[in-house]
């Protein structure tokens, strides 16, 4: 029970295995360096990654700057571009004007002074998006966050990442091997070996014979190779919660190699679901994510065309399954799962890449010096990763029961009071009186979507909070310098700001000044 970990096993490659690889090694540098730690990657050479997401949140670029990455090198060679937040379309009523924005920067003074009953007292002239941030704005112009006399990963306008999923994969393999000292083996697991306690203690492979490992990540995807087939570890299902069970995926190309980028991802709502579009650098990422319970894979198919337009009918289209749920538990013994093997919803938000580096980052930062601990960081990594998965499912389905849409059985059933958590129906009844704000219950740390995120979904898509005029008094002045320092960013980073595209052209010519 005392036997120290100092050699961790991740099974797995991708955006979870490369990920969760780089991001304890970069943790543990000096461990590794001393010959106290090895991190080995074993990856099938025939299995392809399945790319779902092609989008990231906010947290990948301080992920990925303590991982020593070049931002220049992620644009250049992941076909990358930014990300400045999601425009939502047609999901509150339908209607040809109906779109909000989920921005990435918080309100103006949001520590100080929540702008929420200030912006509901006058009368809502403008989007909350709108008088809160400058960033709905900056997306409308097509505009870039920041300029190429900034530094990498530093902005005046907070951003993520759209990407080329399977290059990124590759990207980061690279940077871990060769930066990071992350030992890769490409191998076919054939059979796992298990001690009398049923702690995982070697894989046998077909190229590369046995691996043996102290704690073992599973990466292996949908398949849960580990947790899930040799540890036995099940599946909770959430299909009753969040619909989606299927997307189709495209890959469109430009009619121009100049052609706009958006800056942001539009999630079109259909139907019997939504569309997901993403503009890389040479080409966009569309895909529609839809409920098989209500539209055959024919329909969809042509909500998809409809979408895309008919000059693109011939193109080739993915058909993805989606699992919605996720383990019952993600750490068991001596394996702990990240990733796919751990579980999905929808690729709504991003958020399948960021439960990947929250729980890298929790893996590396309470990482078992011995056996005897393992089980009560285990502990404490489920308690805390269950309650991040909790709450990115109360957020998914918040886009969904807010809506007033009534013109599809898909709509009306996202309403049933039966589909929605517990306490996402608390929280909406709470809210009718007071908004979620800086101070509410949203106090762990590194929350996924923090209260800012919940006021611009439920004042994007016309939630009513009842608030009383004396309620704005007191912060009345602070209020108005926040909105009014808001209008004056508006106005200059409008004029200093490149657009996507030529800020992109610049990084790819000259590059980004490393920090």
């Amino acid at each position: 029970m005392n036997k120290p970990v100092k050699a961790v096993v991740i099974v797995g490659g991708g955006t979870a295995g490369w990920l969760t690889a780089g991001i304890i090694a970069a943790r543990h540098q000096a461990r590794m360096k001393a010959g106290g730690l090895s991190i080995t990657l074993v990856e099938s050479p025939d299995i392809r990654a399945i790319g779902v997401g092609e989008g990231t949140w906010p947290t990948m670029r301080s992920t990925l700057e303590r991982m020593g990455v070049s931002e220049t090198a992620l644009f250049r060679e992941c076909d990358a571009a930014f990300k400045q937040g999601a425009k939502f379309v047609g999901w509150t009523s339908g209607a040809p004007d109906d779109a909000y924005y989920h921005p990435l920067m918080v309100p103006q003074g949001f520590s100080r002074v929540n702008l929420v009953p200030h912006w509901l007292h006058a009368g809502g002239a403008v989007s909350f998006c709108d008088f809160v941030t400058p960033q709905g704005r900056l997306c409308d112009a097509g505009l870039a966050p920041k300029t190429i006399a900034h530094g990498e990963y530093r902005a005046p306008a907070n951003y993520a990442y759209h990407l080329d999923a399977g290059k990124f994969g590759v990207f980061l393999g690279r940077h871990c091997r060769e930066k990071l000292g992350v030992r890769h083996v490409l191998a076919d697991v054939e059979s796992v070996r298990q001690s009398e306690t049923g702690d995982i203690e070697s894989l046998i492979t077909r190229q590369a014979g046995q691996i043996d490992g102290d704690l073992f990540v599973d990466c292996t995807g949908f398949s849960a190779l580990l947790l899930g087939k040799t540890l036995g570890v099940g599946f909770r299902e959430c299909g009753d919660i969040l619909f989606c069970d299927t997307a189709l995926a495209v890959q469109v190309p430009y009619d121009s190699p100049d052609a706009p980028l958006a800056s942001q991802t539009i999630s079109t709502a259909h139907e019997a679901g939504w569309t997901w579009d993403i503009c890389l650098p040479t080409r966009r990422g569309i895909g529609y994510a839809y409920s098989s319970r209500h539209t055959s894979e024919e329909a969809a198919r042509e909500t998809l065309l409809r979408y895309i337009g008919p000059q693109h009918k011939d193109l080739p289209v993915r058909k993805i399954p989606i699992h919605a749920g996720h383990r019952e538990t993600f750490w068991k013994n001596n394996c702990v799962a990240v990733g796919l093997a751990s579980g999905f919803l929808e690729p709504l938000e991003s958020s399948a890449i960021v439960l990947v580096e929250l729980s890298a980052k929790l893996l590396a930062e309470q990482l078992p010096a011995c056996r005897e601990v393992m089980d009560l960081v285990a502990k404490r990594f489920n308690e805390t990763t269950m309650y991040r998965w909790g709450r990115i499912i109360d957020f998914l389905k918040l886009h969904y029961v807010l809506t007033r849409r009534t013109d599809t059985e898909f709509w009306r059933d996202n309403c049933d009071p039966a589909t929605v958590p517990e306490r996402l129906r608390e929280l909406l009844t709470l809210w009718r009186y007071q908004s979620p704000w800086f101070y509410d219950e949203f106090d762990r740390l590194e929350e996924v979507f923090p209260a800012a995120s919940y006021q611009y979904v439920l004042y994007g898509m016309g939630f009513k909070t009842e608030v009383a005029a004396e309620e704005t008094v007191d912060t009345a002045a602070t209020a108005l310098r926040c909105v009014q320092d808001n209008e004056k960013m508006i106005g200059e980073l409008s004029m200093r700001l490149p657009t996507n595209r030529e800020l992109l052209n610049k990084i790819h010519q000259y590059g980004l000044q490393p920090i």
